[in-house]
């Protein structure tokens, strides 16, 4: 049976357009490499939903499994100040979902988002579905589509 916050993200993908490609598994897959893992897939096409704090509010980055966030390159880009990595409670209050299940949409409200440019090479993109076990497969170009996010490089 589907969470709250898994089902919440079906329904947002569906009002997007997109298809209901989420996967649930029998044991947790919070981390990239534990998802790539169970996919069978590189751990480069699991895109980790990474929520940032920017001046009090979220920014969420959507960054390869394989890849570590230059939160100083992006700030730069962005123009902006500090970016630091946002704790559980701000995670969980700005997108409904726990860190390592956090996935790109059904948030309770819009985040600005960004997308790393890395991910564009491969044709399936794995992403988080709400919770620990669940997993939804996707393009990076219907990614970009339906989170409205600004494509950079963040590493």
């Amino acid at each position: 049976m589907d969470s709250d916050a898994v089902a919440t993200v079906r329904h947002a993908l569906l009002a997007a357009g997109a298809a209901d490609t989420v996967a649930t598994f029998d044991t947790a897959v919070p981390t990239a490499a534990a998802a790539a893992a169970a996919l069978g897939c590189d751990v480069a096409a699991i895109t980790n939903s990474l929520i940032f704090e920017l001046d009090g509010a979220p920014l969420l980055i959507l960054a390869s499994g394989a890849a570590r966030v230059d939160v100083g390159k992006v700030a730069a880009q962005l123009g902006t100040g500090k970016i630091r990595r946002a704790s559980p409670g701000f995670v969980l209050e700005h997108t409904g979902q726990e860190v390592g299940g956090v996935a790109p949409v059904g948030h309770p409200a819009k985040i600005r988002s960004l997308l790393d440019e890395s991910l564009s090479v491969h044709p399936v993109l794995w992403a988080g579905a709400g919770d620990h076990r669940s997993m939804f497969s996707i393009s990076y170009e219907q990614l970009q589509r339906i989170t409205e996010a600004e494509e950079m490089p963040v590493r």
